[in-house]
């Protein structure tokens, strides 16, 4: 992957219409160049799956997703064999009476019957390149699959007691992602080079709308991320982040929507809020305190 600046990352990731800051995009560019993992860690919805995505986009390459979740482990992460399939084999060369023990277990076990899991397909090689590997959510997972990650993201193999060690020939691009819902042991950090994805500040997220929802008025989009960056100073349980921004801006234009009022925002709070308590605050004068503070701010800006 030939990328020569940073400018060159913002503007490759910017195509594929996700803005990004300098100091992420130096990140960014510091990972491609060194072929180290990179490490995001930030509230949901700020932005970290997206990079992967982008990335993946804008230079031309596979993106493989390990989704994690509680109780994953490692057979789940790089493989299994085709039960069902085995099954079949077996009686049909019970019923033919042809073929041997030894002869049947080496073709039980053969790449024919081998399901192949996110982490083995990115030790593959690709005609267009290394894929991007994205591995989401990495602190829903436990201890035991760190232990085991460290070691695969060392040295870019797996092994598969039937087949072997499968090294990949030219180690992926890999994003691992957190949000924070405990923490990851160094030991795993500090194979990778580590960027706290933050909230955008105001012209920041503005821009993204603008790339994300192009269509949206100029004026009612400043009124939507002020809004929106208002709600994350209340005591709610969980702030929106810019992928409820970019939501929201998308359910305003689907209602064609021009100007933003205490019952176009309680219409539409669903969009913003996932939980009922935190609606529940947000209704009625509430709304429109919120909506009134974040045109006082505009207007001071």
């Amino acid at each position: 992957m030939q990328v020569a600046t940073i400018e060159q990352v913002q503007t490759a990731l910017g195509e594929q219409g996700y803005v990004c800051d300098r100091a992420l995009a130096t990140v960014v560019f510091l990972s491609l160049k060194l072929g180290r993992p990179l490490f995001l860690e930030g509230e949901a919805g700020v932005g970290k799956t997206e990079i992967a995505k982008a990335l993946a986009a804008a230079f031309g390459r596979r993106l493989i997703r390990l989704q994690c979740y509680e109780g994953l482990d490692a057979s789940s992460a790089v493989y299994e064999w085709n039960f069902a399939a085995q099954m079949v084999a077996i009686r049909t060369a019970e019923a033919a009476g042809g073929a041997d023990r030894a002869t049947l277990q080496g073709e039980l076990f053969s790449d024919e019957f081998l399901i192949e899991r996110p982490l083995l397909e990115a030790m593959r090689p690709d005609a267009n390149g290394p894929p991007v590997l994205l591995i989401d959510e990495l602190d829903r997972t436990d201890e035991p699959f760190e232990a085991f990650l460290l070691e695969a993201l060392s040295d870019f193999q797996v092994t598969i007691p039937e087949l072997g060690t499968i090294k990949a020939p030219v180690p992926p691009i890999v994003v691992l992602t957190s949000n924070r819902t405990r923490e990851v042991h160094d030991a795993l950090k500090r194979r990778c080079l580590y960027h706290w994805v933050d909230y955008p500040d105001f012209d920041r997220e503005v821009e993204i709308l603008n790339a994300r929802a192009p269509a949206l008025a100029a004026q009612l989009s400043r009124e939507v991320v002020a809004f929106v960056q208002s709600l994350r100073t209340e005591d709610l349980f969980k702030k929106p982040g810019v992928a409820e921004t970019i939501d929201w801006a998308n359910c305003l234009l689907a209602l064609d929507v021009i100007d933003l009022s205490p019952a176009v925002i309680a219409d539409t709070l669903g969009a913003i809020l996932k939980y009922q308590d935190d609606i529940s605050k947000v209704q009625g004068s509430e709304a429109k305190r919120i909506l009134d503070q974040a045109r006082a701010s505009l207007d001071a800006g």
